[in-house]
């Protein structure tokens, strides 16, 4: 593949500063006036914010805020998003859970060179799907997820829903310390086990916010983790709610299991909850308190549940055709360096990053509208929220659990888990294939597969 370096920018003008409550913010996002060559101008730069009371934080961002601005595009419709990098280091894009063209999924030296500082990009791709995704580098994952490059990407329906309200509800923990300063990132004994976990955790960049909620209504929430490394166990105590959608597919609608519903790094799930008439429900992770949920206004009268959410266009794998392969995720610590830690692997090969020059090594070649039956297996005791980009594959079969089957881009095997996969490989390219807690990521737990 061949690659062409992007303009570099000639300058900001019109980049002004602006306020967001309190906030200073010095770079922005919008429509541009001129819709000619994109929808969405998108700029990664430095934002000082407070996630600590009175102890400002120097985090990464786009478009002035921490989670990322919220981006929006209608099934089908074509999105367009310049992106500027106005960050002292190269960085991507890429857009999870989208089932896009390799040369936008924002993989550098894979898909595209990274964008230098000053650059900049336009990713311009049709979403095919509607659903809650989400966008983050895939550059020094760590670091630069970790100070907060991650935002919600909410395509919605071509025909519409029949809910009438929504929020996105953006879950991550920081790694920052009393005085708001950044802890380590990525700490190597905690990348060999659960990986790197933060201490303050958040909704849509604020610790326990009361989100108020139009009382009596049926609300749709989209919670997405944009977490590095974090499982989250979700419940609302007390509370009416259904999940309607898993990683951005319509599921039956079905009640939040008893233990809670858990939501590794990279997941998401669409909740209809039916908001009380008066008083307040908590978010819970676990047993803690995530986000209070406030009932606001006149009660609305009582109203059905809406109507499932419509399917998405996903090929149909053939079980009884399709070639099976087998993908060990294995812990591999005690084999590491330490001058080059590496402490995981997928069928006893460790993912070294690729640079200029260097050609990954597929782990697997899969034939262009294939069948395939991937069999996944934890050979750990941690969990893996496994993600594959550019397709959507259909969780058929696990030794763990009863499994009633449903689309995804991120399954989270469990402890010692053994699941099944299916998917028809109709998207060529070469694409990643790795465990979504960063840390595991970083120190080994990826690989490529091509699709030819």
């Amino acid at each position: 593949m061949s690659f062409s370096r992007r303009q570099v920018l000639a300058g900001l003008a019109g980049v002004g500063v602006l306020g967001l409550g309190g906030t200073a913010v010095r770079y922005w996002l919008g429509r541009p006036h001129d819709l000619a060559t994109h929808d969405y101008q998108l700029i990664a730069a430095p934002l000082d914010v407070e996630l600590v009371a009175g102890q400002p934080s120097t985090l990464w961002a786009y478009g002035g805020q921490a989670p990322g601005v919220e981006l929006r595009c209608r099934q089908g419709d074509r999105l367009r998003v310049r992106f500027i990098n106005q960050l002292s280091e190269p960085t991507t894009i890429h857009w999870h859970g989208i089932r896009l063209p390799i040369d936008m999924d924002g993989v550098p030296y894979i898909s595209q060179l990274p964008v230098r500082p000053g650059e900049h990009f336009d990713y311009d791709f049709v979403c095919p799907d509607a659903g809650s995704f989400w966008y983050h580098p895939h550059t020094a994952s760590s670091e630069q997820l970790g100070r907060g490059l991650v935002g919600p990407l909410v395509v919605e329906e071509r025909e519409g829903n029949a809910f009438r309200h929504e929020r996105t509800l953006c879950l991550k923990t920081w790694a920052v310390d009393e005085q708001g300063a950044f802890m380590p990132l990525l700490v190597p004994r905690e990348a060999a086990r659960a990986g790197t976990r933060g201490r303050l955790a958040t909704v849509n960049g604020q610790p326990r916010p009361v989100v108020d909620l139009p009382a009596g209504e049926v609300v749709r929430l989209r919670l997405l983790n944009v977490d590095s490394n974090i499982t989250y166990t979700l419940n609302l105590p007390a509370a009416e709610a259904r999940i309607y959608a898993l990683d951005g597919n319509p599921v039956a609608p079905r009640g939040i299991p008893a233990k809670g519903l858990r939501l590794g790094p990279g997941m998401r799930v669409d909740l209809a909850l039916r908001v009380p008439a008066s008083g307040e429900l908590a978010l819970r992770d676990g047993p803690l308190r995530l986000a209070t949920l406030r009932a606001v206004g006149a009660p609305a009268e009582a109203s059905d549940w809406p109507a499932p959410l419509p399917a998405n266009p996903i090929a149909e794998p053939d079980l009884q055709r399709a070639e099976l392969l087998r993908f060990n995720f294995e812990w591999a610590a005690s084999l590491a360096d330490p001058a080059d830690p590496v402490y995981w692997q997928i069928n006893g090969k460790a993912w070294q990053s690729p640079a200029p020059g260097c050609a990954a090594q597929p782990i697997a070649r899969l034939r262009l509208g294939g069948h395939y039956l991937f069999e996944l297996r934890n050979l750990s005791q941690y969990l893996h929220p496994i993600h594959l980009h550019g397709m959507t594959f259909k969780v058929v079969w696990s030794d763990r659990q009863v499994i009633e089957p449903w689309y995804t881009d991120t399954y989270l095997l469990g402890k010692n888990e053994t699941a099944r996969i299916a998917l028809v490989a109709d998207n060529p390219g070469l694409w990643m294939f790795h465990c979504h807690v960063v840390d595991h990521m970083e120190t080994g737990l990826m690989a490529a597969i091509e699709v030819a």
